[in-house]
């Protein structure tokens, strides 16, 4: 009799603990998932960090802003080809890498313009510099234009740099500090959203776009 009560209380420890391991279990993936739906606050967060993805041809899914395996395993090859802890979430590192805007994060704003900057106009005299990233901003607030930084650069065949992958460079921080001019407010354009180099440019509808001003290579027009 006693060897059976033994028997049932080891049962029951025994069931017990596979109950709390379980739990415990559960309770960790729930907190792996939700860490990732939180390192993703909104759902245009998810679609910009798919377009991205999708530009650099890590992902093929559509842009739904649905954050599930498609991206994650996006994410991970991403961020194991440039040597990032492959979480498969975008905190701040990744999204920097990826160079995209999450909740409006004013710091990746002036990444992006610094890449763009870098990537496009780095041999030019400073005001130069200042000027691309005006031009960005300037496009931002333009009706003929989306609406933020980020889809105004990715564009398709908006800037030469995003297509031959020039974008991918690090700033350096003379290209920071002219993205941080640009978005204080100064731009040396007055206000155009194209620019180009005349010895350089193939498209002839460009030429038909009024010059305001040249500053360095680089002619400036509306």
């Amino acid at each position: 009799m006693a060897k059976k009560r033994v028997v049932k209380i080891v049962s029951i420890i025994l069931i017990a603990f596979i109950f709390v391991f379980a739990s415990a279990n559960y309770i960790s993936y729930r907190i792996v998932e939700n860490s990732k739906i939180s390192s993703v606050q909104t759902q245009a967060d998810t679609k910009a960090i798919q377009q991205r993805l999708q530009n650099l041809g890590y992902y093929k899914g559509n842009i739904d802003g649905i954050y599930g395996p498609q991206t994650t395993a996006a994410v991970k090859k991403f961020q194991a080809d440039y040597g990032l802890a492959q979480t498969g979430v975008v905190n701040s590192t990744t999204a920097d890498y990826l160079g995209v805007n999450l909740g409006g994060n004013s710091s990746n704003d002036l990444y992006l313009i610094a890449k763009c900057i870098y990537a496009e106009a780095r041999g030019e005299p400073y005001a130069g510099k200042v000027a691309v990233g005006a031009v960005i901003l300037n496009r931002v607030k333009s009706p003929d234009f989306p609406n933020t930084i980020y889809g105004v650069v990715y564009q398709p065949w908006a800037f030469t740099a995003v297509y031959d992958g020039q974008i991918n460079l690090e700033p350096n921080s003379e290209c920071y500090q002219a993205a941080q001019d640009a978005l204080n407010g100064w731009d040396p354009t007055y206000g155009c959203v194209f620019y180009y180099n005349p010895a350089t440019a193939t498209s002839q509808w460009i030429f038909s776009r009024k010059v305001v001003t040249q500053i360095g290579k680089h002619v400036f027009a509306i």
